[in-house]
């Protein structure tokens, strides 16, 4: 029995390993057909990568930049955003959408933000989510020892600054806490979207004759209100609302 099992582990290692070295070798060919000018070819060994589940940032960076260089607006706007799905602060990243945004024909004007909103946008949603678990795994751990050396501190001195850091701490992980809800939240129930179609009619009401109250074009991001049947309901960040053709835009998740 535990030489199957010692088996048993030796071979998922392997096939792991394998894999690995596997999709390494695909991501370098692919790398290198883009730097030869070859975009078309890089792209189906890019989604091979994909369609295997091995997933990175730099992954769906790489995408993007294949699709820029091919002019598919959609596309490129598309990996760019899944990259930052999965590295929020990836620059690279960053710098290539806001060149890829300027190719989409639709100008939408945000509506003003408040001062918490663009605090969170400009600072805590920097980090994800998985992120912030992380940060406040580490203040527990540092609130639990710094409880402890309160508590067996001898020096009056010496427990006072224990007790107070040690409040301090707490305090911040409960901070912390709220803000991975928060951002755990947002990112489970905000489904995006971008638009594929070269122009899509945006209706008032999930049927055919329904009424024209505003067309979009490629590349444009929208938030997935609702779904009615093959029809989505959207909004866009200037606050209108509509309804759309589900095979019309494509959505942003994490694989």
């Amino acid at each position: 029995m535990m030489k199957r099992i010692i088996w048993l582990l030796t071979l998922v290692v392997t096939t792991n390993f394998a894999n690995a070295q596997n999709t390494d070798e695909l991501f370098n060919k692919a790398n290198n057909l883009y730097k030869n000018g070859s975009y078309e070819q890089a792209v189906e060994l890019y989604k091979s990568i994909i369609e295997s589940k091995n997933v990175s940032s730099e992954l769906f960076y790489n995408l993007g930049n294949c699709y820029y260089k091919l002019n598919k607006v959609g596309p490129s706007i598309y990996n760019y955003e899944k990259a930052l799905l999965l590295d929020p602060l990836n620059e690279d990243a960053k710098n290539n959408l806001v060149f890829a945004k300027r190719l989409t024909l639709d100008r939408i004007e945000e509506l003003p933000k408040s001062v918490l909103q663009k605090f969170n946008e400009n600072y805590i949603s920097k980090i994800s989510f998985n992120g912030w678990a992380v940060i406040a795994v580490v203040i527990s751990f540092l609130a639990s020892l710094l409880f402890i050396l309160y508590y067996f501190s001898i020096t009056p001195s010496s427990k006072r600054i224990f007790f107070s850091t040690s409040i301090l701490s707490f305090i911040l992980l409960v901070i912390s806490l709220a803000i991975t809800y928060h951002q755990f939240s947002k990112t489970s129930n905000t489904v995006e979207a971008i638009v594929f179609s070269d122009e899509v009619s945006v209706k008032n009401e999930p049927t055919k004759n329904g009424d024209e109250v505003f067309s979009l074009h490629e590349g444009t991001k929208v938030i997935v209100l609702d779904e009615v049947d093959n029809w989505k309901k959207i909004r866009l960040s200037d606050g209108k609302i509509g309804w759309l053709k589900s095979n019309n835009i494509k959505i942003l998740d994490l694989f």
